[in-house]
């Protein structure tokens, strides 16, 4: 990252932000500007389509309520969560645009969402719920049906599909809820070559038939996810659910985010904690799973798994000084050991700022590659210990 960019005006998403400090132990900085820039770049693809900016598991970790500000300046017109505890917070914090939540058990509070004009999907046996909560709350529910077109997961089956119709109307007719939206997921769109894609819309379209059919005046059909958005313009429908791409992170494996315009959100830094010669042979982490295979320097990075750094990724690089080195042994809860070289000035390494992965280091995937998991899980796992600071514009800037 450059000098340039390391001075920006520092916020923290977290109370205690130790990156207000001249000097710091781990932070995650956020570029919202690249954020904006990846709702404009989705914005302009899907055109007329609208974007739903999905900011779930408190915005894949980058932080919800700032994503989702800097989302709307963008262009987004939606906000989506999975549960309404987390849509609730953002209309705490003012983010007053249409705003859907998906996920819910029968703890929801769903008065609260319709109280808060928050939409709220509905696959089956939730529909009774939303119905008397929106008679306590004196207001009509919004409600997207969902149909599982194949996941899997939720959404109501396609031979429960027309009773789903029939009762929603009645509930419809009575003033509770009014069913502004029918959607789906999609299983395979990550794989752009599978048919099941082309046959979970031709499910949907089948769905939609049968809500138009049955009276409903819908305002939204939404099936498209990140990789349908890029690769299935037949998807996009009257609104599109920009989840990973909003992070600018690609969902195809072995494709580069910058292929399709986007620009990575996050980047994660540490600094190198203390540095030891040790001798051949030495061991290295718990286990033992590692030894060192001639006399080199050790340095140790302040950061582990309660960070949200995968336990299992050694091997994965970092960036230090502009140089890629290794993890080397097990990631412990709190730290992890990288091998510097045998030839190494100790005083230009001690302190010196250590990229796991973004902005002028290695990339998400290659982190996510190591631990044998995907990009997603890397960036929405890193926890509230490590501070949030949030920038503007560190993408492309070089070095002084």
């Amino acid at each position: 990252m450059s000098s340039q960019s390391t001075q920006q005006t520092e916020k923290s998403t977290h109370t205690q932000d130790a990156t207000t400090t001249s000097i710091w132990e781990r932070r995650a900085v956020i570029d919202l500007a690249n954020v904006r820039e990846n709702v404009k770049r989705v914005a302009e693809l899907v055109a007329p389509a609208a974007v739903m900016a999905v900011v779930k598991a408190d915005g894949y970790g980058h932080g919800a309520v700032a994503v989702g500000r800097a989302a709307v300046q963008a262009g987004a017109t939606w906000l989506g969560c999975a549960h309404v505890t987390e849509a609730l917070k953002l209309r705490e914090a003012g983010l007053d645009v249409p705003l859907l939540a998906w996920l819910h058990t029968e703890g929801t509070p769903f008065e609260a969402a319709i109280a808060a004009n928050i939409d709220l999907a509905v696959s089956g046996w939730e529909l009774e719920h939303v119905a008397r909560a929106a008679q306590a709350a004196a207001q009509p529910a919004r409600v997207h049906l969902k149909i599982d077109t194949g996941l899997g997961r939720n959404g109501c089956t396609a031979d429960q599909w027309e009773p789903l119709l029939g009762r929603a109307a009645s509930y419809q007719d009575e003033g509770l809820m009014r069913v502004v939206g029918v959607f789906s997921h999609l299983a395979v769109a990550d794989e752009p070559e599978r048919p099941e894609t082309d046959d979970q819309l031709t499910a949907f379209n089948q769905a939609v038939a049968l809500a138009e059919d049955a009276g409903f005046d819908l305002e939204v059909r939404h099936i498209a996810n990140t990789p349908a958005i890029l690769t299935r313009p037949d998807a996009h429908y009257d609104m599109v659910r920009l989840g990973l791409g909003l992070y600018g992170l690609s969902p195809f494996a072995g494709e580069d985010p910058s292929r399709y315009g986007l620009r990575p959100a996050m980047t994660l830094m540490s600094r190198i904690a203390n540095v030891k010669k040790v001798p051949a042979g030495q061991g290295v982490g718990y286990g033992l799973r590692y030894h060192t295979d001639k006399e080199t320097y050790l340095g140790l990075v302040p950061m582990g798994y309660a960070d949200g750094v995968p336990r299992a990724a050694s091997n994965a690089p970092v960036s230090i000084n502009g140089k890629t080195y290794l993890v080397r042994g097990t990631i412990a809860m709190d730290q992890f050991v990288v091998d510097l070289g045998p030839d190494i000035d100790v005083a230009e390494f001690l302190g010196s700022e250590v990229i796991l992965f973004g902005e002028g280091g290695p990339s998400v995937t290659d982190w996510a590659d190591a631990a044998g998991t995907i990009n997603y899980e890397i960036v929405t796992r890193i926890s509230p210990r490590v501070p949030r600071r949030l920038v503007e514009g560190t993408w492309g800037e070089s070095g002084e």
